[in-house]
C-alpha cells in the first residue's frame, strides 16, 4: 500500500519534475555553450567581490570553469528552481492535501502515517533527482565547450545541491505537518531559504554577517565555492543532519495532526 502511495505522488507531479529536468537541461546547455565566448573577457572578474554581485551568489574568478558555473547556475538559478520543486512538493503532500479532503483518505488505508511520511519523502527524492541528474549530465559534458571540470567534484556538488534541495522540502513538509496549512508551510520554508541563501551570498563581503555563514544550508551546499575547492565530509554531514531532524519532526508532527 505505501508503495501505491509513492507512485501515485509521482503520478500526479511527475509531468512538473520532468519539465523541470528539461528546462534545467537546456538553460545549462546555454550556459555551457556560451563559456568559450566569455573565458577569456578578464573584464568580467572586475564584477566579483561587490556587494551586487554576492547577491547573486557570484565570487571570485567568472572566467574559470568553476566561477563561470557557479555564477550562472550553482550559486543560484540551479538551488532556486530545486526549491521550487522540492518547497512546492513538500507544502502540498501533507498540508495541501489536507485542506483538499485526499490526505484523510490516505489515512484511513492500512498504512501507517509513518510510512506514508517516507514514501512522501522517497517521492520528493526521486522527483529532485531528474533535475539534479539532467544538469550534472550537461555539466560533464560540457568539456566539449572547453569547460573542463573533474567529474567527481561536479557530481559532489551535484550531491550537495540534491540535499539543499531535501532539506528545505522536508521544512515545508514539516510547517504543513504542523499547522495543516499549505500557505504557511510555503512561507515557512521559503522565508527559511531566503534568509538562508542572503547570509551564504553577502558573508564573502561583509564582515559582520561571516559568522553567520556557518547556519545556512547553502553555505554548506554551494556557497563555500565547493564546486573549485572540493565537497567536505562536513558539508554532507549538515545538510544530512537538516534533513534528518526535519523528517523525524515531520513524523512526529504528523502524527499529531488533526487531519480534514
Amino acid at each position: 500500500m505505501a508503495a501505491d502511495i509513492t507512485r501515485l505522488d509521482l503520478t500526479l507531479r511527475r509531468r512538473s519534475a520532468i519539465g523541470y529536468a528539461v528546462g534545467m537541461a537546456l538553460y545549462t546547455f546555454v550556459i555551457v555553450a556560451l563559456y568559450p565566448s566569455f573565458k577569456n573577457d578578464t573584464g568580467l572578474d572586475s564584477l566579483a567581490g561587490s556587494t551586487a554581485a554576492a547577491l547573486f551568489g557570484v565570487t571570485g574568478s567568472l572566467t574559470s570553469p568553476a566561477g563561470w558555473l557557479n555564477a550562472n547556475i550553482y550559486a543560484n538559478f540551479f538551488p532556486l528552481v530545486m526549491l521550487l520543486l522540492t518547497i512546492g512538493y513538500g507544502a502540498a503532500a501533507v498540508a495541501g492535501q489536507d485542506e483538499n479532503g485526499t490526505l484523510c483518505l490516505l489515512a484511513v488505508l492500512p498504512a501507517r502515517r509513518r510510512a506514508l511520511v517516507v514514501q512522501k519523502v522517497a517521492a520528493m527524492a526521486l522527483q529532485a533527482v531528474l533535475v539534479v541528474a539532467a544538469v550534472a549530465a550537461v555539466v560533464i559534458a560540457g568539456r566539449h565547450f572547453q569547460l573542463s571540470l573533474d567529474t567527481g567534484r561536479v557530481l559532489a556538488v551535484s550531491a550537495t545541491s540534491l540535499l539543499l534541495a531535501l532539506d528545505f522540502g522536508l521544512i515545508a513538509l514539516a510547517a504543513g505537518a504542523a499547522t495543516g496549512s499549505r500557505a504557511a508551510a510555503l512561507a515557512v520554508a521559503t522565508t527559511v531559504a531566503a534568509i538562508s541563501y542572503l547570509i551564504s551570498s553577502l558573508a564573502p563581503v561583509i564582515d559582520w554577517i561571516r559568522p553567520a555563514r556557518y547556519a545556512s544550508p547553502f553555505y554548506w551546499a554551494v556557497g563555500a565555492d565547493q564546486l573549485s575547492r572540493g565537497v567536505t565530509a562536513a558539508d554532507y554531514l549538515v545538510l544530512a543532519a537538516i534533513a534528518g531532524v526535519a523528517a523525524v519532526a515531520t513524523i512526529a508532527l504528523f502524527d499529531r495532526l488533526d487531519l480534514h
